[in-house]
């Protein structure tokens, strides 16, 4: 009896010391992030958020392309992205879903570096200066796919902004104007706070300079945006691929430290990669998907010399002529990367923010990407000169993510060529489905936001 009680007064003793613990599962940011070491490791975290299949994985770059008119889905397919090819996604859609939850799990990640305790040095401001831009960029494609463009109405409902840890938080949406302002101070301040040019594969000053470019001309704000993109182009050190490195450019897998062409990037390498879910496999013929094919009314828009036309490849699927995406040629071994911000797109911006105050400067700055890429110069004046800064724009950046994100700041009907079905070959910006819809699950889970579902999808 006497040994039977002591085990138990020991048994109790143990289980209250255990109970008194901070269980790893459940520990609040100021446990977690208590050194330097725990915030570089989060830091990580926060990037391999971004390489998400929902996000830069694969999603964000197709459904830029395939939800306007570059991209279309061969007859032969595994049906993935066929509801955003139709417009007929849903709000349990799970790319919707996806796209709405990584993006909240990385903020969640990078509220917790910038807001953590641990004494500044030169290393704590830089991780906390890349968690800023990693939370601008997040906050950047939430806004503009599940929101009305900043260009039509800034006082619209935009997103919920959560910038602290709080686990009980049921945060209504925020207006657009709001969101994009805490967009401007995040990438503001990681501007300031970043000292160090890594590689390509993480956040810099001038990669959250021409981020921010980005978000001024998604603003319309062509004044700030041409100084930022001017800015990256005179100051970075970065210097564009050319016709001649083009091709060798594209077949590159490993982050660059040479500071040619991309400001940043997200890397995957043979151990780090999303196998068959990778954003290759969904163009790549001698893969496991191909789903996707180049629209021939892009490929027709290439000038025969134009080096971008290497890329694309003219053959037969589900015995249909079609043309091939060959911009992301490796899908084994160390993967192809995922391009976020290069250099050319900040001549692009430059070209486009610079009309019409000064046709000028946007053919000197749209002729600096068209002479780099064997393409005619272009010579045109007047309302004709924005359409061309805008298809050179679409022919650069093609399969990265930009078209459809162009096409709602521009406010655009979307009109396809004949490779979609008939029923989706046109769609007014005015169509409801042109925001994606807040995802059910949020709806059930937040009652500050059940009642602020965008219009059309009630």
């Amino acid at each position: 009896m006497i040994v039977a009680t002591a085990l138990l007064l020991s048994l109790a003793s143990c289980e209250k010391s255990f109970l008194e613990l901070n269980p790893p599962t459940s520990l609040t940011p100021e446990y977690a992030l208590a050194t330097e070491a725990d915030l570089q490791v989060a830091l990580r975290g926060a990037y391999a958020g971004l390489k998400s299949t929902s996000l830069y994985g694969r999603s964000l770059p197709v459904l830029g392309d395939i939800m306007a008119d570059n991209t279309y889905q061969s007859v032969a397919n595994t049906n993935r992205y066929t509801a955003f090819s139709l417009y007929n996604y849903t709000v349990t859609d799970g790319d919707v879903a996806g796209l709405w939850s990584a993006s909240y799990s990385i903020i969640l990640r990078a509220n917790n570096i910038i807001n953590s305790k641990i004494p500044d040095n030169a290393n704590v401001l830089q991780y906390k200066g890349e968690a800023y831009a990693i939370r601008a960029l997040a906050y950047f494609n939430l806004v503009r796919y599940f929101a009305t463009p900043y260009t039509q109405d800034p006082t619209a409902l935009g997103v919920p902004v959560v910038t602290v840890y709080n686990p009980d938080l049921k945060p209504g949406r925020a207006k657009v104007s709001e969101v994009y302002d805490q967009i401007n101070r995040d990438l503001t301040q990681a501007a300031t706070l970043m000292t160090k040019f890594t590689n390509s594969s993480q956040f810099s000053r001038y990669a959250a300079r021409a981020l921010q470019a980005k978000v001024y001309l998604t603003m319309g704000d062509k004044t700030n945006a041409k100084a930022l993109a001017l800015d990256v182009i005179a100051n970075s050190g970065f210097t564009p691929v050319t016709a001649a490195t083009h091709a060798g450019y594209w077949a590159g897998v490993a982050p660059r430290t040479d500071k040619v062409e991309t400001l940043f990037e997200l890397s995957f390498d043979a151990v780090g990669n999303n196998a068959f879910d990778a954003l290759a496999y969904i163009y790549l013929q001698t893969g496991n998907y191909g789903d996707l094919l180049c629209s021939t009314e892009l490929y027709g828009k290439f000038d025969a010399a134009d080096v971008r036309k290497a890329m694309y490849a003219t053959g037969t699927r589900g015995g249909l002529a079609s043309v091939f995406v060959n911009k992301f040629t490796s899908f084994s071994g160390d993967h192809t990367d995922t391009k976020v911000l290069r250099l050319s797109e900040m001549y692009l911006i430059a070209a486009e923010a610079s009309y019409p105050s000064s046709s000028a400067d946007a053919l000197k700055y749209v002729n600096e990407v068209t002479s780099r890429r064997g393409a005619p110069a272009i010579a045109t004046s007047g309302a004709a000169l924005l359409e061309d800064i805008i298809l050179e724009r679409r022919k650069e950046l093609a399969f990265e993510g930009d078209r459809y994100l162009d096409m709602q700041r521009l406010q655009r009907g979307i009109v396809r060529s004949t490779d979609y079905p008939a029923s989706a070959r046109t769609l007014d910006y005015t169509n409801f489905r042109r925001l994606m819809p807040i995802p059910q699950g949020e709806l059930d889970a937040n009652p500050s936001i059940k009642t602020q579902q965008n219009p059309g999808w009630f």
